[in-house]
């Protein structure tokens, strides 16, 4: 097969044949991807999408932007070593350098920092490890809704309990009631909702009669991503770090989605103020290129040498990519620009919320979610209606065939979620906004079992 000249269907068709049935994202986004820049990407038959998926976050620079990429081929041209283990050598020192400058102050004075190999599971499994090591406690608190990644140890810590029903999970993880106001675990949502979830984490702590060994830490993501763009609310954050300080118990904040300037501040937990013991990053931290690190704080440096390695934990074009984009996110305040794209985008998306079939809309920054649900199915907890995993499913479609790509998450994955590139204009915002719109008014006018609109 001449693949520069190949179609959509023959490459879609190949690749069915020859990859494992575990491949995910071409059965709802058949696409077969030629060229690529900025926000969009063509397909192999030039059809043009708006690239609201970036690698699940990843690309905070767009495809192909000038900053990872001219740096990425100085390391070439210079003929550097592009894989070291971890040895150290120029590009890792600069982006080290520039990482602990992406920090708060408080943090980054005491922080050390594990190369893990290549994705953000692997640094979850290391921060696990740390926190293990550190405390010789071996249980986790983790909370309902949570995605990890997706080997053995994240799983554990997933909070949907058919993906993670394989052999070899582990058991000693505990998940807590996250806070959400559409469905609030304890009933009520707003001030009175968050207060509950942190006593009640704070009482299981105190109580000897819990049934729950002393944590080794705590893991939590500061804005749930594959959990439907669940935003935790900034009072409860600060809540949870003053009950795991008081309580010993180390803190880790999973920022593999959320870091890098996604959510409106360059990392997310600076919404509420904090700084955790542990964090956990990849993504958009190696520029496009695979990387994942743990920053954590010095004291729990109690691990020996080789408890956490891995081959490609030296990917020195990851680590030149990396410094370029942090360096460019900082310098262009795309935090700022996250920020107010993404309220541009939410006000458009809101134009749907009065349509009988949306349940939701919610998130933070450039990481945003609309939730799809059966008003003729009651939520058996609390929430008003069930979530509808075969409306946002056609909505995606229908986003799709109009040249808009985003992704599913969330309970019976009934959220359709953007993320955008960080770099993304306001008139593609309002490009953007306006096909998925477009696709959801007729997505739900396709549903017989649906009423079009309803007042608002």
């Amino acid at each position: 097969m001449s693949y520069r000249d190949a179609s959509n269907d023959a490459l879609l068709a190949q690749q069915a044949e020859r990859e494992s049935n575990a491949r995910t994202y071409p059965r709802h986004l058949p696409l077969a991807i030629a060229e690529a820049g900025g926000v969009t990407v063509t397909d192999m038959d030039g059809n043009e999408y708006y690239d609201c998926l970036a690698g699940a976050g990843t690309l905070a620079l767009g495809h192909n932007h000038p900053a990872p990429t001219e740096a990425m081929t100085r390391v070439l041209d210079d003929e550097r070593a592009i894989h070291t283990l971890d040895i150290t050598a120029p590009a890792k020192e600069r982006f080290v350098d520039t990482l602990l400058s992406s920090l708060p102050d408080e943090f980054a004075e005491n922080a050390k920092v594990q190369f893990c190999s290549p994705a953000g599971t692997d640094a979850v499994e290391a921060a696990l490890k740390l926190v293990k090591a550190a405390t010789g406690n071996r249980s986790i608190l983790g909370f309902q809704g949570a995605y990890h990644g997706m080997t053995a140890g994240a799983l554990s810590l997933l909070g949907d309990a058919e993906t993670k029903d394989v052999p070899g999970v582990l058991a000693d993880v505990h998940h807590l009631p996250f806070p959400d106001d559409y469905r609030p675990p304890f009933g009520v949502g707003g001030d009175d909702g968050h207060r509950l979830a942190s006593t009640y984490v704070e009482n299981l702590l105190a109580d000897p009669k819990s049934g729950i060994t002393d944590p080794a830490g705590v893991i939590l993501e500061p804005v749930q991503g594959e959990g439907g763009a669940n935003p935790a609310p900034d009072a409860w954050l600060r809540e949870i770090r003053r009950i795991t300080r008081e309580h010993d118990v180390p803190l880790v904040l999973d920022e593999v989605q959320t870091g890098l300037g996604r959510t409106g501040e360059t990392y997310a937990f600076e919404h509420a103020g904090i700084v955790p013991d542990v964090l956990v990053l990849s993504k958009a931290i190696g520029g496009g290129l695979p990387l994942s690190v743990v920053v954590y704080d010095d004291a729990l440096d109690e691990w020996g040498p080789g408890a956490h390695a891995g081959t490609f934990r030296g990917n020195q074009l990851a680590m030149a990519a990396g410094d370029a984009t942090i360096d460019y996110v900082l310098e262009n305040d795309l935090d700022a620009h996250a920020a107010e794209m993404g309220a541009r985008l939410r006000d458009h998306l809101e134009g749907v919320a009065h349509l009988d079939a949306v349940g939701d809309v919610r998130g933070r920054g450039l990481m945003l979610g609309v939730e799809f649900v059966d008003p003729d199915a009651p939520w058996p907890g609390a929430g008003p209606h069930a979530p509808d995993g075969d409306l946002a499913a056609a909505v995606q479609a229908a986003c799709f065939e109009r040249g808009l790509i985003v992704e599913l998450g969330g309970r019976e994955s009934a959220t359709a979620r953007f993320l955008p590139p960080l770099v993304v204009t306001r008139e593609q915002v309002d490009d953007i906004a306006a096909i998925f719109v477009d696709a959801v008014r007729d997505a739900v006018a396709a549903d017989d079992s649906l009423t079009p609109e309803v007042s608002p």
